[in-house]
């Protein structure tokens, strides 16, 4: 009996493990934040994620663009605003993760998109506060995808919501000391 225990144990926990949402560890500048995805509300905008981040994409880049009491951009630029180049868009998932109960909340992520509701690449924001009025369907009929959620450092992201911007490379709101993501990494997810 103990054998057969042990031996039902060892095949449900790869689909335990398998079964729980994954979690970025994002190191920066200011601190380190535990992010968890949710690929039942947006899957395809988290599989876009998860392959940036494994590609070490993110690594270097900054949060080029903080708004105090809005959110914080990262994910496209380096400290000297050069843009890194990107995969091809994605579909805008916003209508899915709003019907799975996932919207632009305070700590939430989302992708960062041009007028084109279907041009998220590799860039993201962190929701500061309630931002309702990006979640589906917006007032361009699409909305922003919210994909996840910073579970633990919600310390370090309001630290950043509140450096100092300015001018720089012809956009606005950039941290005047740059805001360095120094490394992202998917981490164990705890079932």
């Amino acid at each position: 009996m103990k054998k057969f225990l042990l031996v039902l144990l060892a095949a449900l926990v790869p689909l335990l493990a398998h079964a729980a949402n994954p979690r970025v560890e994002m190191k920066t500048s200011q601190g380190t934040v535990l992010i968890e995805l949710y690929p039942e509300a947006a899957p395809a905008t988290v599989d876009n994620f998860l392959q940036y981040v494994k590609s070490g994409f993110y690594d270097g880049l900054i949060f080029h663009r903080v708004i105090d009491g809005f959110m914080i951009q990262g994910g496209g630029f380096d400290a000297k605003m050069n843009q890194k180049d990107t995969r091809a868009p994605i579909k805008n998932e916003a209508e899915m993760a709003i019907g799975k109960g996932v919207r632009n909340a305070p700590g939430t992520l989302a992708m960062a998109r041009t007028n084109n509701p279907h041009s998220a690449t590799g860039q993201f924001f962190i929701n500061l506060v309630d931002n309702r009025m990006l979640d589906f369907p917006s007032r361009d009929g699409w909305g922003y995808a919210a994909f996840g959620k910073v579970i633990k450092g919600m310390e370090v992201v309001n630290n950043i919501a509140g450096v100092r911007t300015g001018s720089m490379g012809g956009h606005q709101n950039v941290p005047l000391t740059p805001v360095v993501i120094e490394s992202a990494r998917v981490v164990d997810a705890q079932p």
